[in-house]
């Protein structure tokens, strides 16, 4: 089982807002015997404040820096599946609490993207004039960001949470670097 060959190593996922780090985090936690985490809602637990009034109050800035607090306490544990927000990868001292880790990044194309946001007022980036030429943009700045994920999924538009899960579990072991084997003694 993968789960198994992870030996406690957290799971983050990566990828823009929309492409459904949450739904397949849990059921991904689920299926290894995981904890699940999205930072986002940790965030608004330990702020007492929505994200929303996160960016309206103290900014964009701000919320990065509470963003990187948390990911590193997440860090310090093991044995988690963790959503992060999309633009987790935009900072740089994030990526080296990702690499203790493996890092998935869950590929969903613009159009598919906006079908699923288009009515969530929750997305402070997202209230634009135009929000797909914002997604599309936002797309643009991180793709070579995401592209440094150790596990890259493209999704499908009809594809199911579960359906993705039975991916990823099966390209696992694929990404994994193999464990060194003492030297035998001869």
């Amino acid at each position: 089982m993968p789960g198994d060959r992870l030996e406690g190593l957290n799971l983050y996922l990566i990828g823009m807002m929309g492409a459904g780090k949450t739904t397949v985090g849990q059921e991904l936690a689920t299926r290894l015997g995981y904890r699940f985490f999205d930072s986002d809602m940790v965030i608004e637990q330990s702020t007492g404040q929505s994200i929303t009034e996160i960016f309206a109050t103290s900014g964009e800035a701000a919320f990065r820096q509470i963003e990187s607090q948390v990911l590193a306490e997440l860090a310090s544990y093991t044995r988690l599946v963790i959503a992060t927000g999309g633009g987790i990868v935009l900072q740089q001292m994030n990526w080296s609490y990702l690499r203790h880790g493996l890092i998935v990044w869950l590929d969903v194309p613009v159009d598919a993207l906006y079908d699923r946001l288009k009515t969530d007022s929750s997305r402070p980036l997202l209230q634009q004039a135009d929000p797909k030429h914002t997604l599309e943009t936002l797309l643009n700045q991180r793709q070579s960001l995401y592209a440094q994920a150790d596990l890259h999924v493209r999704i499908g538009v009809r594809e199911t949470p579960e359906q993705i899960c039975d991916r990823i579990l099966q390209s696992i072991p694929g990404v994994l670097k193999p464990k060194l084997e003492p030297p035998s003694e001869e």
